[in-house]
Protein backbone atom coordinates (compact mmCIF):
# COMPACT_ATOMS: atom_id res chain seq x y z
CA UNK A 1 0.00 0.00 0.00
CA UNK A 2 2.90 2.37 0.70
CA UNK A 3 4.02 2.24 -2.92
CA UNK A 4 0.44 2.88 -4.04
CA UNK A 5 0.18 5.95 -1.84
CA UNK A 6 3.47 7.34 -3.19
CA UNK A 7 2.49 6.81 -6.83
CA UNK A 8 -1.03 8.12 -6.19
CA UNK A 9 0.41 11.24 -4.51
CA UNK A 10 2.79 11.90 -7.42
CA UNK A 11 -0.06 11.60 -9.93
CA UNK A 12 -2.17 13.79 -7.64
CA UNK A 13 0.45 16.54 -7.61
CA UNK A 14 0.64 16.58 -11.40
CA UNK A 15 -3.17 16.49 -11.68
CA UNK A 16 -3.54 19.31 -9.14
CA UNK A 17 -1.05 21.50 -11.01
CA UNK A 18 -2.96 20.87 -14.25
CA UNK A 19 -6.28 21.52 -12.49
CA UNK A 20 -5.10 24.82 -10.93
CA UNK A 21 -3.64 26.04 -14.24
CA UNK A 22 -6.80 25.14 -16.12
CA UNK A 23 -9.05 26.65 -13.45
CA UNK A 24 -7.06 29.89 -13.47
CA UNK A 25 -7.25 30.10 -17.26
CA UNK A 26 -10.98 29.32 -17.37
CA UNK A 27 -11.74 31.68 -14.48
CA UNK A 28 -10.78 34.62 -16.68
CA UNK A 29 -13.83 33.80 -18.84
CA UNK A 30 -16.22 31.86 -16.59
CA UNK A 31 -17.72 32.17 -13.10
CA UNK A 32 -16.07 30.11 -10.37
CA UNK A 33 -18.41 27.08 -10.38
CA UNK A 34 -18.35 26.38 -14.15
CA UNK A 35 -14.58 26.93 -14.25
CA UNK A 36 -14.19 24.46 -11.37
CA UNK A 37 -16.41 21.84 -13.02
CA UNK A 38 -14.65 22.12 -16.39
CA UNK A 39 -11.19 21.91 -14.82
CA UNK A 40 -12.18 18.89 -12.71
CA UNK A 41 -13.72 17.00 -15.63
CA UNK A 42 -10.77 17.75 -17.89
CA UNK A 43 -8.22 16.43 -15.39
CA UNK A 44 -10.23 13.51 -13.96
CA UNK A 45 -10.01 11.27 -17.02
CA UNK A 46 -6.23 11.55 -17.25
CA UNK A 47 -5.93 11.09 -13.50
CA UNK A 48 -7.97 7.88 -13.58
CA UNK A 49 -5.99 6.53 -16.55
CA UNK A 50 -2.68 7.27 -14.84
CA UNK A 51 -3.77 5.72 -11.54
CA UNK A 52 -5.16 2.66 -13.30
CA UNK A 53 -1.89 2.10 -15.09
CA UNK A 54 0.73 3.28 -12.61
CA UNK A 55 -0.80 3.00 -9.14
CA UNK A 56 -3.14 0.03 -9.13
CA UNK A 57 -2.34 -1.80 -12.36
CA UNK A 58 -4.99 -2.86 -14.86
CA UNK A 59 -7.08 -5.83 -13.86
CA UNK A 60 -7.91 -8.28 -16.64
CA UNK A 61 -11.37 -8.85 -15.15
CA UNK A 62 -12.46 -5.28 -15.85
CA UNK A 63 -12.13 -3.03 -18.83
CA UNK A 64 -10.80 0.51 -18.83
CA UNK A 65 -14.30 1.93 -19.29
CA UNK A 66 -15.45 0.28 -16.05
CA UNK A 67 -12.55 1.90 -14.23
CA UNK A 68 -13.46 5.25 -15.84
CA UNK A 69 -17.03 4.88 -14.54
CA UNK A 70 -15.67 4.47 -11.02
CA UNK A 71 -13.41 7.43 -11.72
CA UNK A 72 -16.52 9.43 -12.64
CA UNK A 73 -18.04 8.50 -9.30
CA UNK A 74 -14.90 9.83 -7.61
CA UNK A 75 -15.16 12.93 -9.82
CA UNK A 76 -18.71 13.44 -8.54
CA UNK A 77 -17.44 13.34 -4.97
CA UNK A 78 -14.69 15.83 -5.85
CA UNK A 79 -17.22 18.10 -7.51
CA UNK A 80 -19.44 18.05 -4.42
CA UNK A 81 -16.47 18.83 -2.15
CA UNK A 82 -15.04 21.65 -4.29
CA UNK A 83 -18.43 23.17 -5.10
CA UNK A 84 -19.28 23.16 -1.40
CA UNK A 85 -15.95 24.80 -0.61
CA UNK A 86 -16.58 27.57 -3.16
CA UNK A 87 -20.11 28.08 -1.84
CA UNK A 88 -18.83 28.26 1.73
CA UNK A 89 -16.17 30.77 0.68
CA UNK A 90 -18.86 32.98 -0.87
CA UNK A 91 -20.86 32.86 2.36
CA UNK A 92 -17.92 33.51 4.68
CA UNK A 93 -15.92 35.92 2.51
CA UNK A 94 -18.01 37.32 -0.33
CA UNK A 95 -15.98 38.96 -3.07
CA UNK A 96 -12.79 37.07 -2.26
CA UNK A 97 -9.99 37.34 -4.75
CA UNK A 98 -8.87 34.65 -7.17
CA UNK A 99 -5.86 33.73 -5.06
CA UNK A 100 -8.19 32.98 -2.12
CA UNK A 101 -10.42 30.90 -4.43
CA UNK A 102 -7.39 28.93 -5.58
CA UNK A 103 -6.19 28.36 -2.01
CA UNK A 104 -9.63 27.10 -0.96
CA UNK A 105 -9.84 24.86 -4.03
CA UNK A 106 -6.39 23.37 -3.41
CA UNK A 107 -7.43 22.55 0.18
CA UNK A 108 -10.75 21.10 -1.02
CA UNK A 109 -8.89 19.07 -3.63
CA UNK A 110 -6.68 17.62 -0.91
CA UNK A 111 -9.80 16.23 0.77
CA UNK A 112 -11.21 15.11 -2.58
CA UNK A 113 -7.91 13.35 -3.31
CA UNK A 114 -8.19 11.31 -0.11
CA UNK A 115 -11.72 10.30 -1.09
CA UNK A 116 -10.56 9.51 -4.63
CA UNK A 117 -7.75 7.27 -3.32
CA UNK A 118 -10.15 5.31 -1.14
CA UNK A 119 -12.68 4.88 -3.96
CA UNK A 120 -10.14 3.94 -6.63
CA UNK A 121 -8.19 1.64 -4.31
CA UNK A 122 -11.36 -0.15 -3.25
CA UNK A 123 -12.24 -0.72 -6.91
CA UNK A 124 -8.89 -1.12 -8.69
CA UNK A 125 -6.43 -2.56 -6.20
CA UNK A 126 -5.61 -6.20 -6.84
CA UNK A 127 -7.31 -8.54 -4.42
CA UNK A 128 -5.04 -10.82 -2.42
CA UNK A 129 -5.18 -14.40 -3.54
CA UNK A 130 -7.60 -16.43 -1.46
CA UNK A 131 -6.66 -20.02 -0.73
CA UNK A 132 -8.64 -22.37 -2.92
CA UNK A 133 -11.24 -23.93 -0.66
CA UNK A 134 -12.97 -25.92 -3.32
CA UNK A 135 -12.28 -29.24 -4.95
CA UNK A 136 -11.80 -29.42 -8.67
CA UNK A 137 -15.54 -30.08 -9.17
CA UNK A 138 -16.49 -26.89 -7.29
CA UNK A 139 -17.75 -28.64 -4.14
CA UNK A 140 -16.71 -27.20 -0.78
CA UNK A 141 -13.56 -28.70 0.64
CA UNK A 142 -13.89 -30.86 3.74
CA UNK A 143 -12.88 -29.17 6.97
CA UNK A 144 -9.47 -30.18 8.27
CA UNK A 145 -9.40 -32.77 10.95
Amino acid sequence: MRAQVIRFAAIGVVSTIAYVALYAALRAYLPAQPANACALVATAIGNTLANRRLTFGPDGRRSAWQDQLVGLFALGAALVITTGALDLLQVLRPGSGRSTELAVLVAANALATAVRFLVLRAWMAPRPAVADRTLSRGAPAAPPG
